[in-house]
């Protein structure tokens, strides 16, 4: 008989719920259009989810349930309900398509799959492809389903399982833009550890009964932050409108006196400008964040200058689940003081060095590898052993983004590696360049690859969008970045579209961007 030691037992996630529906019963949980539940109703609907799996699809610890579906209510309790029976919950962008889906199905072997209605053919692409995959069950469906099997083991109280520090509770697909996705394993004692983490770097003095609003997909950060919100009593708020709506979102905001919302810097930028000339009630938020990618200094300034100082930014990846580095409202600012391109300073807990190709650490102002250590570090690929090998090395996790941090400790994103390119033997990063050309004012939105060219082995290609009402013009952005940007970091070739591509979770895809441009025959097909 094994012997289990004290310090390998943690708390189950899932108590989180159950302690908050102890403390504040009839407090308001979550809010999504005409639906409330108090803690009590959304904890009781959580333990009838878990039973109806448990019991009626034979779902047990360890077991790994795959989820695809736009944010609802039941989202936010398959989780709970995954975690409350030991199993691990498998979320996956509801904007992939079928065949994207049934790749993860297989990959992460999953025992069954929940699904919102509008992905039937989802679910039969995943039953052919996934021999382990034992049932699909529609999410949304009032007379059969998930809501039939809640209603069916409602009143029924339902234990949280014991689990270890290690035990998995969430595989996080990365989102795959430079590759093939990989399911980080996440675990029930790192997440407490994040949780802590994301209470006291990034929303410090949350208090409980303040109201959060969701403007991200729950299936990746904002599911992260929602964990927060829960530990500490937080009503959470869902806009109803399937996608992106400011004038819903700013209505929401003064309705509900939200406190805080977790974002992506595109999402963000889209809120902000906005109607710019309405006015809103945001008198109550204090926490404004913003992660996935870093926020472009132009659209920094924009959100300040209307939303006031409740900027916070963090740095992260799905595999260090966000707690890398944060930057605090006071450390914003529109004026000349501020360190722009800057991430801010190393989270509580964590390491962070930049490194170079060998592992050695690298002093203040040289750009290397972004490497960390702490408790927020993933454990690890799902059925994956040499990306895991190769993700880490002498103890450090490799981010594989490029950055270098100043003598005071703040660290700069220069770029993915991936994303660099060489031109004429000069290393030309994409965002710096991007910087630029979005620090002009007629400029929406910008990318710029690495593309192949015979004379200088790669060359920068920048794809422009224009502001409403301004005609694109090639020979006035060139001339205005004439006077900004040394020539070989000048863009090669410049072409303007009406809208970048963007991945579920509101970053440009530049692998979609790539191929677009190939569709449109700017690139050649074996590019």
């Amino acid at each position: 008989m094994s012997v289990i030691l004290a310090s390998e037992r943690v708390m189950n996630l899932a108590e989180f719920l159950s302690q908050t529906r102890r403390r504040d019963p009839d407090g308001l949980a979550l809010v999504w259009g005409g639906l409330r539940l108090t803690w009590a109703a959304l904890d009781a609907r959580v333990s009838a989810l878990a039973l109806h799996l448990a019991q009626d699809h034979g779902v047990e610890p360890g077991d790994r349930l795959l989820v695809q579906s736009p944010n609802c209510n039941q989202l936010f309790e398959l989780m709970f309900a995954c975690f409350r029976l030991g199993a691990v919950y498998v979320p996956v962008n509801f904007r992939l398509m079928p065949q994207d889906v049934a790749k993860l199905a297989q990959s992460s072997g999953a025992v069954g799959f929940v699904h919102h209605g509008d992905f039937a053919d989802h679910a039969t692409a995943c039953r052919e492809a996934a021999p382990d995959l034992r049932f699909s069950i529609e999410l949304n469906g009032q007379d059969a389903g998930l809501e039939a099997g809640i209603t069916a083991h409602l009143g029924n109280a339902c234990p949280n399982a014991p689990v270890l520090r290690d035990t998995p509770c969430w595989l996080f697909y990365t989102s795959g833009t430079t590759g093939l996705p990989k399911g980080a394993i996440l675990t029930h004692g790192q997440m407490a550890f994040v949780i802590n983490n994301h209470l006291c770097d990034l929303m410090p003095g949350l208090r409980h009964g303040e109201t959060a609003l969701v403007v991200a997909p729950l299936s990746h950060g904002a599911g992260v932050h929602h964990l927060a919100m829960v530990a500490r009593g937080v009503t959470s708020v869902l806009p109803e409108s399937p996608r992106l709506d400011a004038a819903e979102i700013w209505q929401l905001i003064a309705e509900w006196r939200v406190v805080t919302m977790f974002t992506v810097p595109t999402i963000l930028k889209m809120i902000v400008e906005a109607d710019p000339d309405r006015t809103f009630d945001g008198s109550a938020l204090r926490f404004v964040i913003y992660a996935g990618a870093p926020m472009y200094r132009a659209d920094q300034i924009r959100a300040l200058d209307r939303l006031g100082p409740v900027l916070v930014q963090y740095y992260g990846l799905g595999e260090v689940t966000g707690a890398i580095t944060v930057l605090p409202p006071h450390l914003h600012s529109t004026g000349p003081d501020f360190r722009t391109g800057t991430c801010g300073l190393p989270r509580t807990g964590m390491l962070i060095e930049v490194q170079d190709a060998l592992g050695q650490t690298l002093p203040p102002g040289e750009t290397g590898e972004i490497c960390v250590i702490g408790p927020a570090v993933v454990a690890g690929y799902h059925d994956n052993p040499a990306a895991t090998d190769a993700a880490f090395r002498d103890g450090w996790f490799r981010t594989g983004d490029l950055g270098h941090m100043d003598a005071e400790g703040y660290l700069y994103l220069t770029d993915r590696a991936s994303d660099m390119f060489i031109s004429g033997g000069s290393n030309i990063y994409p965002r710096e360049i991007e910087e630029k050309i979005l620090a002009l004012d007629h400029v929406a939105e910008c990318a710029v690859l690495g593309v192949p060219d015979a004379r200088w082995g790669e060359a920068g290609f920048a794809i422009v969008v224009m502001r409403p009402g301004v005609a694109p013009d090639e020979a006035a952005l060139r001339a205005a970045l004439a006077g900004s940007l040394a020539s070989y970091k000048l863009p090669r070739h410049i072409r303007f579209f009406e809208a970048l591509p963007k991945t579920g979770y509101g970053k440009i895809s530049k692998k979609d961007l790539r191929q677009e441009l190939r569709r449109r025959g700017f690139l050649p097909e074996d590019q």
